[in-house]
């Protein structure tokens, strides 16, 4: 049951990491263990002490290390039937395994809860983890492969770390980076505002050294080309009202309290869980999820149209997470649903009665926190008797609005117009549905109105037709 300790963390991470630990703490001692053995503050000074009620833990220490070894072993002979849990280093296993092979020391109803050392304590020890400096690292990570206790886990040799965009800042990525799963091409690319390299903070060779391909050119710069062009289309998709300003809705400050794509990017093999659907507030998966759709959409407060797409949108993440942990209600509070595409009807029914999915027509009027266990509570008014109701989930999704994504400098750039809801604007109307309002400009996908995947591809194909056109009338006209 040992856990293995992980990468050198930063001051930034130290908060959540301690929680962390805490939380395991509090579970071995809800399986009836005897007490946890950690660091303590006491009369000024930091040393160790066994804690057996969830209150003590509070005051739990991390650092400055301490060998806790001699401790725990005097502590085990004194009781040998004692189930303890240890919160300790990697140092602290090794010496106490070294202690079992002399045989004056018994592992028997122990349970490690690992501690991962702060940037300033393993620089301080040097003997936790390696400590490299890019410029003389060469790549080969033989250092993981010695360490008996893996305390390395490699991702990439950049040292860098921030948050992975891709996953809503849920995750983070190295400053060389795969956008994203499919993008294209698949290659990695570096971030210039955080590349040691780029940024000339140091000359940093980590990618340099670990790619066999030699394909790191470091004073490649950008580049502003201008091309003659017979044709534009904007196709520049979409964004995401931020509901942070929709109090009622408490996201931001209500932990369980998700968007849409962050319960996506949670559900994703690829995300940041790897497919988990980890609660926020204390990590256990959800078997109650309500989904609340039109937020910030249908609202003339904020975004008056329909998004098109999160009625289906819903039903398919609730089904979704039915599949991942069969038995798990889901409820979808919604204003009317649209499902309008083939065979969507069909798709909801099934939800209803094979995925344990209930959708409820109401508009939920505010969201609060059960104190005991962070499950968030939906007021609501249902529509169809008129009374007032709450409801009381695990994790709370909220169907955001969604937005085009085009600004307004970029549209006075091309000299087309935008519409009242910020979509490129379509004179035409059915007989030129894709043109815009300059010849030779044509627009597809979201930002030229609500619509799902589907239609996107098929007006892509349609815009791309009318740009063939445009440049073929211009080729007969003896233009380039």
């Amino acid at each position: 049951m040992a856990e293995k300790e992980t990468t050198v963390i930063t001051e930034a991470e130290k908060i959540l990491d301690r929680e962390n630990i805490i939380a395991k703490a509090e579970e071995v001692l809800d399986q009836g263990y005897d007490g946890i053995i950690g660091l303590r503050k006491r009369w000024g000074h930091v040393s160790p002490y066994l804690f057996t009620t969830k209150d003590e833990l509070k005051e739990l220490e991390l650092e400055p290390r301490y060998n806790l070894a001699t401790f725990v072993r005097q502590l085990k002979n004194k009781w040998p039937d004692a189930r303890l849990g240890i919160v300790s280093r990697g140092c602290d296993e090794r010496a106490l395994d070294k202690l079992e092979e002399l045989g004056v020391f018994s592992k028997e109803g122990v349970v490690f809860i690992g501690i991962t050392c702060s940037m300033e304590q393993a620089e301080e020890c040097n003997c936790e983890k390696p400590i490299y400096t890019p410029l003389d690292c060469t790549g080969c990570w033989k250092c993981m492969e010695e360490c008996p206790k893996d305390a390395i886990t490699r991702i990439n040799v950049c040292p860098i770390l921030v948050p992975d965009q891709f996953n809503l800042g849920l995750g983070q990525r190295k400053a060389i980076y795969l956008p994203f799963p499919q993008a294209v091409p698949k290659k990695n690319v570096r971030d210039p505002n955080h590349c040691l390299r780029i940024t000339e903070k140091l000359e940093c060779k980590g990618c340099e050294n670990a790619c066999e391909a030699k394909a790191i050119v470091h004073d490649m710069a950008d580049q502003i080309v201008d091309l003659d062009v017979g044709a534009i289309i904007v196709a520049t998709g979409l964004d995401f009202y931020d509901v942070s300003g929709l109090e009622e809705y408490g996201y931001g400050k209500i932990k369980n309290v998700v968007t849409a794509m962050e319960y996506e990017r949670l559900t994703s093999a690829s995300g940041p869980t790897l497919g988990s659907l980890d609660r926020p507030s204390d990590g256990k998966v959800p078997h109650n999820i309500a989904f609340i759709q039109c937020v910030g959409s249908r609202d003339f407060r904020c975004e008056p149209y329909c998004s098109s797409v999160c009625c289906m949108h819903a039903t398919k993440e609730a089904m979704m997470a039915y599949e991942h942990e069969p038995g798990t209600k889901s409820t979808v509070f919604y204003m009317d649903m649209r499902a309008v595409g083939k065979r969507f009807q069909e798709y909801i029914a099934r939800a209803k009665s094979d995925y344990n999915v209930t959708y409820i027509r109401s508009r939920p009027g505010r969201i609060e926190v059960n104190p005991e266990n962070d499950n968030p509570i939906i007021w609501y008014e249902d529509t169809t008797t008129g009374e007032i109701k709450k409801f009381e989930a695990e994790i709370v999704v909220l169907a955001q609005a969604m937005i085009p994504q085009i600004t307004k400098d970029l549209a006075e750039i091309l000299g087309i117009e935008l519409d009242e809801n910020g979509f490129v604007k379509t004179p035409g109307g059915f007989l030129q549905p894709l043109d815009t309002t300059k010849p030779g400009i044509f627009a597809c996908g979201y930002v030229h109105s609500p619509r799902d995947i589907p239609d996107s591809v098929t007006q892509a194909s349609g815009a791309a037709g009318r740009a063939a056109e445009e440049i073929a009338s211009l080729h007969s006209q003896g233009g380039k």
